[in-house]
């Protein structure tokens, strides 16, 4: 019968930080521990560097995924972060650098080419561009969709809304239009204030004006 071995693991993290921030500390701006996951904040512009460094020198395999993090009130307001897997190790990481919108980070398709995707999806969902990607396009918004809908000041209504017409039998585009004005509620009940009784409501005994509170 085989025997199912779990991959090595780390004995600390501690021991991580200390191995991969000898090895990247030309372009490392700090490295830290927060709710059991290691995280590297690196120069923006070596960020290639950096993750071709922890994928041949350090085995963490695959880049499993790249996020966007909007922070309005920063002066380079977006963080992209890289979160790579060790298969061998058993162990992930986690690879940040600040982006603005007018300041392109540098592609990693060159290391992982699902990295076309994932950089797609960041550019789409907050503006941060990505120089060197061969497609870098729209990946979940439609066409002609304007603004990023991942920002922290983008509208939850958007801009633009989409219908079919039946009198062009064809779909159209126009200004958000809301179909009711927003409702003041008064929290006694979800849709008509006091003067509806919801069904069930009425079983629940009123206490008298004036009873306290037990």
């Amino acid at each position: 019968m085989a025997v199912l071995h779990s991959a090595p693991k780390f004995a600390s993290n501690e021991g991580v930080i200390d191995a991969i921030s000898e090895s990247i500390s030309v372009w490392l701006i700090d490295a830290n521990e927060a709710h059991g996951e290691v995280s590297f904040r690196v120069k923006r512009d070596d960020i290639a560097r950096v993750l071709r460094t922890l994928r041949d020198d350090h085995a963490y395999q695959q880049l499993m995924e790249i996020a966007g993090v909007d922070y309005p009130d920063r002066a380079e307001r977006f963080e992209v972060v890289y979160m790579l897997q060790s298969l061998t190790k058993n162990h992930r990481v986690m690879v940040k650098c600040s982006a603005d919108e007018n300041t392109p980070v540098p592609t990693v398709t060159t290391l992982w080419p699902n990295a076309g995707w994932l950089e797609r999806e960041v550019f789409d969902m907050y503006g941060v561009t990505f120089a060197g990607n061969p497609d870098l396009r729209r990946i979940l918004t439609d066409y002609g969709f304007e603004g990023h809908p991942f920002r922290k000041d983008f509208p939850l209504t958007g801009y633009t809304e989409l219908r079919y017409s039946e009198e062009e039998k064809r779909v159209v585009y126009e200004p958000v239009e809301l179909a009711q004005e927003m409702r003041d509620f008064d929290f006694l009940s979800p849709w008509e204030g006091t003067d509806y009784v919801l069904p069930g409501d009425e079983k629940v005994p009123a206490k008298p004006e004036g009873e306290a509170k037990k």
